[in-house]
């Protein structure tokens, strides 16, 4: 792998942001798109890099049913996972149009991964020894951690504690849902976060849990009807999960995330999307396991 590349793909991409930066002086929406610059991107054959920069076109799975991170809008999948995915697409040579989105539910994750439906998944996806024995993660690139939605009206739960006993919605194959079991609640659950606001609403559930970041969105997507309550009682390092043992790949989309770091380009795109709602936080340390 070329990482001596790095610096010049990066710049590249920065100058795409600085100009979108300047247009964004007239107009009221600010534009984050990040232009691909295919001539300066040279890759080791036989690299999972070079062959996704010669194909042109990579496949990402993520979130279709999470605001601020990945939600299926109007003009296509938008988010702050979706920003991401899009800076590695142009670091590969790729530009946004030609990057093809596939809906990752939590349960599919690594199934996507491992049978080559997808290249890459942005998904909300937390790292953890287990999910590591069957895909690898670059990263992690955002820290969040488990918290509890309830009715706005709810003054009863405060925290984890007050779970205990009591049914609560997540989804299946998530972190969240495995610890609901471990602190003694009783977990209802279903494919995705959205559909644990109908059982929440109509009493079938007292709350949902899961990351505070996905539940600040569900709160902020329905005004008055919900809110976060209590301090997140978990670590949830956000991945981008790939091919078990792409090391060299996995490196490379290390270097991207470092990159992004320092030229602005990835609190340029947390400010455009989860920013909107949320405050915005260093980024961890990428683990170069």
């Amino acid at each position: 792998m070329k990482r001596s590349r790095l610096p010049l793909i990066a710049l590249a991409v920065t100058g795409a942001l600085a100009l979108t930066a300047c247009a964004g002086d007239t107009s009221d929406a600010e534009d984050t798109t990040v232009e691909a610059d295919t001539e300066m991107v040279e890759f080791e054959e036989g690299t999972t890099m070079a062959d996704l920069s010669e194909a042109g076109t990579i496949t990402i799975g993520t979130k279709f049913d999470q605001p601020l991170f990945g939600l299926n809008g109007l003009d296509g999948p938008e988010g702050f996972d979706v920003e991401m995915g899009k800076i590695i697409a142009a670091n590969l040579g790729i530009d946004e149009e030609n990057i093809e989105w596939v809906e990752a539910v939590s349960a599919n994750r690594e199934p996507f991964i491992e049978n080559g439906e997808v290249d890459i998944v942005i998904a909300t996806y937390t790292i953890n020894d287990s999910r590591k024995e069957v895909v690898s993660f670059a990263g992690p690139y955002y820290m969040a951690g488990q918290s509890i939605l309830v009715l706005a009206d709810n003054d009863d739960i405060t925290s984890e504690e007050d779970l205990v006993g009591q049914p609560v919605c997540s989804v299946t194959g998530s972190t969240p849902a495995e610890m609901l079991t471990e602190i003694g609640a009783e977990p209802v659950l279903t494919d995705t976060y959205t559909n644990c606001l109908e059982p929440l609403r109509n009493g079938a559930v007292v709350a949902v849990s899961t990351d505070n970041v996905i539940l600040a969105g569900l709160a902020a997507q329905n005004e008055g009807e919900f809110k976060v309550v209590g301090e997140p009682f978990t670590d949830e390092p956000y991945g981008i999960g790939l091919a078990l043992d792409d090391t060299e790949f996995r490196m490379w989309i290390n270097d991207v995330l470092e990159a992004s770091y320092a030229d602005g380009s990835y609190e340029a795109a947390w400010d455009a999307t989860a920013g909107t709602v949320l405050p915005f936080i260093d980024p961890p340390a990428v683990d170069r396991y």
